[in-house]
């Protein structure tokens, strides 16, 4: 009973509300950096591997391996951290110019915004008086009637989030990241000897990268770190094949070293 009176209070409490609310959109924006880091290392992971399986199948270069690596996953940064950031930065300057056009209509016709904020409430199931009402009280605070008809009519949130920059870095260290499993036993051990391990490396890292992702998804970890090993596999397994076959496709014998 306690419990349930003080819970009543803290519901009433502005004060903590505007907390409460603020960390629930701290969560969000959280989660969608964690989103973006894990998409970038499991990317960088998948066409790291696929590369240099597909070298080390090919020739027997060591160095050759090591170069390819290496050069996929500086290109990869610079590409995922790149379209990150114009990305982002053009799906901003879209929903800016959307805001724009909701603003002049709720000052140049606020009956019709009105109107259609009444609308949809009505379409997620307020009975139609209800509705009107609501819209009609919206109606009376400018700012208030835009964020509804901004946040309804095109899902469109007023809350910025992480800038373009920000996540280009996360995208572009994430990637840089999750290149970094295939290519170290290729940095230290001595040729021909490396690409077992890379293998094996790679599909440790891949099953750590489903199982975190799990956390998030709710989903069971041995489940999702199985899946993204099994998509890292695959990767593995096409290249060595393709690299197997491309001498002979191009009719060249690489040398080694």
């Amino acid at each position: 009973m306690a419990e349930r009176v003080a819970n009543e209070r803290r519901i009433h409490d502005r004060e903590w509300l505007r907390a409460h609310l603020g960390e629930e959109r701290r969560r969000t924006e959280l989660l969608g950096e964690i989103r973006e880091a894990l998409f970038g290392m499991q990317d960088g992971l998948t066409s790291t591997v696929a590369v240099v399986t597909t070298v080390g199948a090919a020739t027997s270069n060591h160095f050759a391996v090591v170069v390819a690596g290496m050069a996929s996953a500086l290109a990869g940064v610079f590409s995922m951290a790149i379209g990150e950031y114009t990305g982002s930065k053009a799906q901003r300057e879209i929903y800016d110019h959307e805001i724009e056009e909701e603003r002049e209509e709720v000052r140049e016709r606020r009956d019709e915004a009105v109107a259609e904020v009444a609308y949809m409430l009505e379409e997620e199931g307020l009975a139609p008086d209800v509705a009107a009402r609501v819209a009609d009280q919206l109606g009376t605070n400018e700012n208030a009637l835009l964020k509804t008809m901004v946040e309804k009519e095109h899902a469109i949130s007023f809350d910025a989030g992480p800038g373009p920059l920000q996540g280009a870095l996360i995208m572009g260290l994430a990637f840089g990241v999750g290149s970094l499993p295939p290519l170290i036993p290729y940095i230290v051990l001595p040729p021909g000897t490396a690409l077992v391990p890379s293998v094996v490396l790679s599909g440790i890292a891949f099953f750590f990268v489903g199982a975190i992702k799990s956390r998030w998804t709710h989903r069971s970890p041995l489940r999702s770190g199985l899946e993204v090993l099994a998509l890292g596999t695959f990767a593995a397994i096409a290249g060595y094949l393709f690299g197997s076959i491309l001498p002979g496709l191009l009719g060249v014998t690489v040398p080694g070293v």
